[in-house]
This record gives C-alpha cells, structure tokens and sequence, in this order.
C-alpha cells in the first residue's frame, strides 16, 4: 500500500515539476522528497524512543498535508493585495475542489498559513491555482507537514508521570 501511494505521489510530483520554472522547482520538488520519504518510512520500524510515523495521522484514504505560507507582498497595501487577488479570481479557484481545509490563519507580519489535506494526484492542481491566482499578491512556500498533536501531547503526559 505504501509503496503504491509512494508512485502515485512520485507521478503526481513529476507533472508539478514539469509546469513549475526556476528555484520554486527546486524547493517544492524538495518538500516533495520528504513528503515520499516520510511516507515510505512508514512501514520503517524506528527506534523505540521514537513515535513510528505510521502512528502519526499522514496519510488519511491516500492523502497528506501541505501547509502553504501566502507572505503578503509588503510594497503594496491590503487593499492593492485584496484587489489583485479578486482580478486573479483567488478565492473563486482556491482552495482547489478535492482538497481539504485543516487550518486557514492570519499570521501577523506574514500574511496567511493555510493547510490543507490533499491527494496525492491535487498537488500539481494545488500548484497551478496559487501559481495563476496567488503570485503578485503573494509570495509562497510550501511545506509537507504531518498532524503530531496527540503524539506530542501523550508524549508530555508521559515525561510528567516519569
């Protein structure tokens, strides 16, 4: 299963790196690479004093989180940003049909950190809409990332009872 999950997320990875230009290639196919490590180490017996990552909520019917940084273009006023997006027609296309909102916050002298559970097969779509409606109001970073609250949380119990 993991290993099928891995080459879907391989192909999805692929066609997003054939519409992505300059150093955005290079970081995004990076998150990429962790993102299918992460996933193949799933099945990877770690130490004992380490949660295993198949404990870890990663992957819920083959999908993953992706925690996107919208950084407000600071040379321009919310109101020139909130303009530019709605010609752009953001919030009509995003977040993309299939994905899932986790979490959506304003983070204060950044701008906005939305993540969002996806399948493996949106990550190009998800890469096109921030690419056509998000950029010039925006500059963006991605990052695979995981839900490890109850792990950390439980984690902290047990060192307390200790």
């Amino acid at each position: 299963m993991a290993n099928q999950l891995a080459s879907q997320m391989a192909s999805a990875i692929a066609l997003a790196l054939a519409n992505m230009r300059s150093a955005r290639a290079l970081r995004v196919s990076g998150v990429a690479a962790v993102a299918l490590i992460a996933i193949d180490l799933g099945t990877t017996i770690l130490p004992a004093q380490q949660p295993q990552l198949s404990d870890v909520p990663l992957a819920q019917g083959g999908s993953f989180l992706l925690t996107i940084f919208l950084k407000h273009d600071e040379s321009k006023t919310l109101d020139q940003i909130n303009a530019q997006l709605r010609a752009q027609g953001f919030y009509k296309a995003f977040p993309p049909e299939g994905t899932q909102v986790v979490s959506w916050y304003i983070m204060m002298g950044i701008g906005q950190v939305v993540t969002l559970r996806l399948p493996a097969e949106r990550l190009r779509e998800v890469n096109r809409v921030i690419e056509q409606t998000a950029w010039g109001g925006y500059r963006t970073e991605f990052y695979a990332t995981y839900d490890y609250k109850s792990i950390g949380e439980d984690a902290h119990t047990k060192a307390l009872a200790q």
